[in-house]
């Protein structure tokens, strides 16, 4: 039972921290204005870390690689410690697990980040139906739209009505459904 607490905060510590280092990616990525709540929300959680790994790993394209790096390894040391935890209890396949760790780690980058853009679709498309003049519809609106934008060139929007975040959320279910099996292939001993 300790070792399942222990998992849980550790894990939602590190689920926290990566995803901060992800939005700021996104919004960055997206060119969206860090002057709105969430922007200013990321930008206290992440600068103590992206400012000095700038310096280290620059961007590349207007892309913030630093950001993604980060995620990265917060993933990482957190995988290494759960499954070092798990190890302590006796189980042999875990040392053997620990080299598996830099893949694992970006596979669950990849699926934090797939949560994210979920996250945005759903908001998004709430706002429009609900209060499409909200004060962060244009933040969610410029989040969402890399995503929804080659969608909609191959389907229009039928009667008023656009389906294209339907087709963006099961593609990016497809995905997390890959993104599991990779990782259970990649670890198939250890289940957090």
């Amino acid at each position: 039972m300790l070792t399942q607490l222990l998992n849980l905060v550790v894990g939602s510590l590190a689920d926290f921290l990566a995803v901060a280092f992800l939005v700021r990616f996104a919004m960055q990525w997206a060119r969206v204005s860090f002057r709105n709540p969430i922007g200013t929300f990321v930008i206290a959680v992440t600068d103590w870390a992206v400012r000095p790994a700038r310096k280290l790993v620059p961007g590349l394209f207007g892309l913030d690689l630093a950001s993604c790096l980060l995620a990265w390894l917060v993933q990482a040391i957190c995988l290494g410690l759960l499954i070092g935890i798990a190890g302590i209890h006796g189980d042999g396949a875990m040392p053997a697990a620990m080299g598996t760790v830099p893949g694992v780690a970006l596979v669950e980058t990849g699926r934090l980040g797939i949560y994210i853009a979920i996250g945005v679709v759903i908001v998004t498309a709430l706002l429009s139906w609900i209060n499409p003049h909200a004060p962060l519809a244009p933040l969610f609106n410029q989040l969402a739209a890399p995503l929804l934008r080659p969608v909609r060139r191959v389907i229009p929007p039928i009667g008023g009505l656009d389906l294209s975040p339907l087709l963006v959320l099961l593609i990016l279910q497809a995905l997390l459904i890959v993104l599991g099996q990779l990782r259970a292939w990649m670890l198939p001993f250890y289940a957090p």
